[in-house]
């Protein structure tokens, strides 16, 4: 099995997790933090798709525009362009707001639908290159795919406990 392939189903069944994580949150709900200092729901799941955006677009393809910056998301969110969550302080984290989630989420699966397209078409040429840049260069695309699932996970947990500490019950479906 090439690695694209393995990859693609664990990329879905993560984006199905994060989009289903936030279905029918209020206001409060997608912006309550259990402690100053913690991340809500909303920063979790912007900063991941933001990350994972940069990563697919701008890193693995050549710079190409990530859709955070080609659908101007920034500018309906009144966000920064290049922001992405990563070295904000806590004051900064629990000031990014979302007033409609319905927007957020249309985001995330426009970015996540790209993230499977690429993951379609890569070859084991293309998983095997060694980024540039900032982020860990050197590293092959297959092995920071691995990493941005892994990131992705988490967020997902993290999510999870939030909506428990919310007393939404469900907490983790697995």
């Amino acid at each position: 099995m090439a690695i694209n392939e393995y990859l693609r189903p664990h990329f879905q069944r993560l984006h199905e997790r994060l989009d289903g994580s936030a279905q029918g949150l209020t206001q409060v709900q997608l912006h309550w933090s259990s402690a100053e200092g913690s991340n809500h729901i909303a920063f979790c799941l912007w900063h991941y798709t933001r990350s994972e955006d940069n990563l697919v677009r701008w890193t693995f393809q050549d710079r190409r525009p990530t859709v955070w910056l080609e659908e101007g998301w920034n500018e309906k969110f009144g966000m920064d362009r290049a922001r992405q969550g990563t070295g904000m302080t806590p004051q900064e984290a629990a000031a990014v707001r979302f007033p409609d989630i319905d927007e957020l989420l249309t985001y995330m699966n426009h970015a996540w639908q790209s993230t499977d397209d690429f993951l379609a078409s890569a070859t084991a040429a293309d998983l095997e290159r060694a980024i540039t840049g900032n982020y860990r260069p050197g590293t092959p695309i297959a092995d920071v795919l691995g990493i941005t699932l892994a990131h992705g996970n988490g967020h997902l947990g993290q999510i999870w406990a939030i909506r428990g500490m919310m007393g939404m019950g469900e907490g983790s479906p697995i």
